[in-house]
C-alpha cells in the first residue's frame, strides 16, 4: 500500500477541526461499517444527547461505572456551555459522537470519560489537576495526552506539528487507549468534514492518510482504517471518488450473476464437505480500486474482475479443509496463496488468502478464517486489551503491540528532535512486512526492504551497534542485503565494532536509524564538535566576522536555536544537521538587527565576502570525516567536501557521478576540502584486472600487489561466460595516488594480465 501523500506537512491547527462540523447523528454509519462518503454531506443543526450513547454503555458498564460516565458528560457540557460546531450544533455533540464510537469498540469507563473530556484542556482551559480531583489520575493522563502543546512556543510551525504527535504517540506508547480515543476523535472529524473550506479538507486528509491511517492499519483496527481511507480519498480527490462511485454504481447489475453464481456454488460445496461456515460476498473499497489502478496501471474494468468472499469458519482445522475444498472447486493461481495463521501480520491478523480462476475466467480471492480470527482482523488491538489476564499472561497479539509501542519508548530516548522522532516512527508505519528466521527458528517480522542490519538492531540495539558480519541462509552476505520471506538470518558480532554513517544510507527501521544516529551524536560528540567549530569559524571569516564569539551574542543565539550549549551548535554543524553558512549568516543578522550588539560587528568588507578558505583533511579525524564508498578518494585525487545529516563531512571525488548529482540537486551543502600534508595512514581504493583464465594468475597478481608494499582487503572473481576471461576486483590500501600508479605498472608487466583499471562508481 502506498501511503505517502504529496505534502508531508501536518498542521497543528489541525486536530482543531473537531470544533469545525458535525452531522446529525442519524446520518453517521455505524463505526463498523465501511461507507462511501459523499464529501460534500448536507448539514443540518441538531440537538445534542447523550440516550443513545448510555444505552450503549449499559450493555456492558456497571451502574456505578456509567454513572462516573454521566458525571464526566455533565462536566463536559458545562466547559462546552455556548460553544458551537461549524454546523451550528452544539460542540458537546462531537464529545459525544467519540464517546460513542469507542463503545462501539467496548472500551472500558474510563476511556469513555476521556471521550467525552478530551477537548476541555485544550479548548477551555481545565487544568489537569482539577481533572484529577474530579474524576482520578488514570482519565486525567488519558485527557492530557489527547491535547495538544499549543501554549508552547515553537521555532516553527513544522516543529510544533512534530511535536504534537510526538506527544500523542509516546502517551500512546504508555496507554494505548489513548490513540483508540484519538482515532474516534479523528474519524468523528473526517465524517463531519464537510463544511470545511477545500484547502483545509485537503491538508486534513493528506494528515490523516499519512499518519492515523498507518496508525490504525498497525494496531489492526480494519473497519476505522477502512472508513478513514474512503474519507481521506473523498477530500483529497472529491472530483475521482465521484467518478469511481459512478462506475462501481454502474457496474454491480453486470456483476450480480457472477457473485451469485460463486455464492451458490460455494455455499453447496462447503455443505456437502460438512463445514458450517458463513460466506460473504465483498466489494472493493473505491479508494482500493483507485489505488490499484494507479500502482499497477489498470484500467477500471480490469481492477473490477477482482471479486473478494469472505469465509467465516467454526474451527482452526476447517479453515484449511475449507481451503482444500475451493481448490478442488475452483483453480487456484500459482503464487497467490498466503497463510497468515501459521504466520500472523504484525498487527495480530490471521487468515488464509487465496486466488482462485473462478466462472468465466475470473479471479476470485477468498479469505478464510475463524470467528476469533475474524474479530481480531475487524477490531485489532481493541479486541484484544492490552492489560494482562489474571494469570498475569499476554497473548501473541497483546506481545507484539506491546514489543512496538515499547519500541516508541526506546526510539524517544535516542532521538535528537520531535521530527526526527516522527519520521522514525512513520518509517516503521508502513504494513508491508517480510518474516523472517532466527538460527533457533523464531519468526521476525520486519518492514519490506528491511536489511541484515535492521534485523540485528531488531534483536537489540548492542547487537546492531556490534555487527561486523551476517549470514542468510547460512552464507556470508554483506549488511545491507534486502531480506526477504523464509530468510534465515545470523549476526556475527565484535565488542570492538561500532556503528559506521554510512549504515544510515542503507538501514530501513526507526529503531535502526535512530539508534545509528544516537551514537553519531553522543560517541562521536567530541570529533563532531571539532569539526564544528572548524566549519563556522571559516563561515565566520567569509564575512569578516570575528570567529572568537562575545558571550552576549552566544547567549542571543542559544535562545534563537532551542540549542543548550554552544558545542551543541558546533556538533549540529559537524554532523550536518546545521549548515555553518547559514549560522554564520545568522550572526551576522543579530549583530545588525541589534543596537547593542553592533559595536561587535566589523561591517567592513560585509558586502563582498571573501571566500570560505578549504577544509583540510588529515584522513585521521575520525568518523566525523567520511571518504566516500562510491568514489574512494586518495590522496593526489582533486576532492569535494558535503555536510550530510547525521553523517558529517563525506569527502568525494570531484568527477565522482555520484557527487555531481547530488550536488546538482543540494549546492549549499558543499564545501571545498584539501588534503593536508604528511598523511600518516593508507587509503581504501579498488581496482579491476583482466587477466587470463589461467592456473595460478590469482597468486601471481596477489603477489605483486603485496611486494607493491599494498595490503590486499577484499578480493572478488567475475567469470566471462566462455571461461577464457577472468575479472579480478581488488580492495587495496594504498598510500597515495603515486603509490597506486606504481602498483598498477608492476602488476600490468603480469603475464596474462591484459587490462588493469582504477574501479570508481
Amino acid at each position: 500500500m502506498n501511503l505517502t501523500s504529496p505534502d508531508s506537512s501536518m498542521s497543528s491547527s489541525a486536530a482543531t477541526t473537531k470544533k469545525r462540523a458535525a452531522s446529525p447523528r442519524s446520518a453517521r454509519k455505524p463505526a463498523n461499517t465501511p461507507p462511501l462518503p459523499d464529501p460534500q454531506p448536507a448539514l443540518q443543526p441538531g440537538v445534542a444527547s447523550i440516550t443513545h450513547l448510555t444505552t450503549k454503555l449499559a450493555e456492558y458498564l456497571t451502574p456505578a461505572e456509567l454513572k462516573k460516565v454521566k458525571e464526566a458528560y455533565r462536566f463536559s457540557d458545562e466547559m462546552h456551555l455556548g460553544q458551537m460546531r461549524k454546523s451550528g450544533e452544539p460542540y458537546i455533540s462531537h464529545p459525544i459522537a467519540v464517546a460513542e464510537i469507542c463503545a462501539d469498540w467496548k472500551l472500558d469507563a474510563q476511556a469513555i470519560m476521556a471521550a467525552l473530556l478530551h477537548d476541555v484542556m485544550e479548548d477551555q482551559d481545565v487544568k489537569k489537576d482539577e481533572l484529577i480531583e474530579r474524576f482520578g489520575a488514570p482519565v486525567a493522563t488519558l485527557v492530557d495526552g489527547l491535547s495538544k502543546l499549543d501554549k508552547i512556543e515553537f521555532q516553527s510551525q513544522i516543529e510544533a506539528q512534530a511535536e504534537n504527535f510526538r506527544k500523542m504517540l509516546l502517551a500512546m506508547a504508555r496507554d494505548v487507549r489513548v490513540i483508540l480515543v484519538k482515532l474516534a476523535d479523528r474519524l468523528h472529524n473526517m465524517r463531519t468534514l464537510g463544511v470545511m473550506i477545500p484547502e483545509k479538507k485537503r491538508r486534513i486528509a493528506r494528515e490523516t492518510m499519512e499518519v492515523y491511517i498507518p496508525i490504525a492499519h498497525r494496531l489492526g483496527l480494519n473497519n476505522i482504517y477502512r472508513e478513514l481511507q474512503e474519507l481521506a480519498f473523498s477530500h483529497l480527490y472529491p472530483l475521482r471518488h465521484r467518478t469511481l462511485a459512478k462506475a462501481v454504481k454502474a457496474a454491480r447489475g453486470n456483476r450480480r450473476e457472477v457473485v451469485s453464481k460463486i455464492l451458490e456454488s460455494v455455499s453447496t460445496t462447503l455443505a456437502a464437505t460438512g463445514i458450517n461456515a458463513q460466506i460473504d460476498g465483498r466489494e472493493k473499497s473505491l479508494f482500493g480500486i483507485y489505488r490499484k489502478m494507479h500502482n499497477k496501471h489498470l484500467s477500471f474494468s480490469q481492477v473490477l474482475d477482482v471479486y473478494g468472499f469472505r469465509i467465516v469458519v467454526d474451527t482452526f482445522a476447517n479453515c484449511y479443509l475449507a481451503l482444500g475444498t475451493l481448490h478442488a472447486l475452483y483453480k487456484p493461481m500459482p503464487g497467490k496463496f498466503k497463510d497468515y495463521i501459521a504466520i500472523p501480520k504484525l498487527n495480530g491478523y490471521q487468515s488464509l488468502h487465496t486466488t482462485l480462476i473462478g466462472p468465466y475466467g475470473t479471479p476470485v480471492e477468498f479469505q478464510i478464517r475463524t470467528q476469533d480470527m475474524h474479530r481480531v482482523a475487524e477490531s485489532g488491538v481493541a479486541a484484544h486489551w492490552l492489560y494482562k489476564d489474571e494469570e498475569g499472561n499476554l497473548s501473541d497479539l497483546q506481545q507484539r503491540t506491546h514489543a512496538w509501542l515499547q519500541s516508541l519508548l526506546d526510539i524517544q530516548k535516542q532521538t535528537g528532535d520531535s521530527a526526527e522522532f516522527l519520521e522514525h516512527v512513520k518509517v516503521d508505519l508502513f504494513p508491508d512486512s517480510v518474516y523472517v528466521f532466527t538460527p533457533k527458528s523464531k519468526i521476525i517480522a520486519l518492514p519490506r526492504g528491511a536489511t541484515a542490519l535492521d534485523f540485528a538492531y531488531t534483536i537489540h540495539t548492542d547487537v546492531g551497534d556490534q555487527t561486523i558480519a551476517a549470514k542468510i541462509n547460512h552464507e556470508p552476505a554483506p549488511l545491507r542485503t534486502e531480506l526477504h520471506n523464509g530468510d534465515i538470518v545470523e549476526i556475527i558480532t565484535s565488542t570492538s565494532s561500532r556503528p559506521s554513517p554510512n549504515w544510515l544510507s542503507f538501514v530501513r527501521t526507526g529503531k535502526a536509524r535512530s539508534a545509528i544516529r544516537h551514537h553519531l551524536r553522543t560517541i562521536n560528540l567530541g570529533e563532531s564538535v571539532e569539526l564544528g567549530k572548524r566549519l563556522l569559524s571559516q563561515a565566520l571569516a567569509t564575512l569578516n566576522l570575528n570567529p572568537a564569539l562575545a558571550p552576549v551574542v552566544v547567549d542571543r543565539l542559544l535562545n534563537e536555536s532551542s540549542a543548550k550549549s554552544l558545542d551543541e551548535i558546533y556538533a549540529d554543524i559537524g554532523v550536518g544537521k546545521r549548515m555553518a553558512t547559514l549560522v554564520a549568516r545568522h550572526i551576522m543578522g543579530l549583530l545588525e538587527n541589534e543596537p547593542l550588539l553592533t559595536p561587535l560587528l566589523d561591517m567592513e568588507g560585509v558586502a563582498t565576502p571573501a571566500k570560505m578558505d578549504p577544509v583540510v583533511i588529515y584522513g585521521s579525524e575520525g568518523i566525523s570525516v567520511q571518504l566516500a564508498p562510491c568514489c574512494q578518494p586518495i590522496p593526489g585525487d582533486h576532492i569535494t567536501g558535503q555536510l550530510k545529516r547525521d553523517q558529517g563531512l563525506v569527502v568525494h571525488a570531484e568527477d565522482c557521478n555520484i557527487a555531481k548529482r547530488q550536488r546538482n540537486k543540494d549546492p549549499d551543502r558543499w564545501i571545498e576540502v584539501l588534503w593536508g600534508e604528511d598523511l600518516n595512514r593508507r587509503f581504501d581504493c579498488r581496482i579491476k584486472v583482466l587477466v587470463h583464465n589461467d592456473k595460478g594468475i590469482l597468486a601471481r597478481v596477489a603477489a605483486e600487489i603485496g611486494d607493491s608494499d599494498a595490503n590486499i582487503i577484499y578480493v572478488n572473481m567475475d567469470d566471462d561466460k566462455d571461461q577464457l576471461m577472468t575479472q579480478l576486483v581488488f580492495t587495496i590500501q594504498v598510500e597515495d595516488r603515486v603509490h597506486l600508479a606504481r602498483l598498477m605498472r608492476n602488476v600490468r608487466r603480469i603475464r596474462g594480465v591484459t587490462r588493469i583499471l582504477r574501479d570508481r562508481n
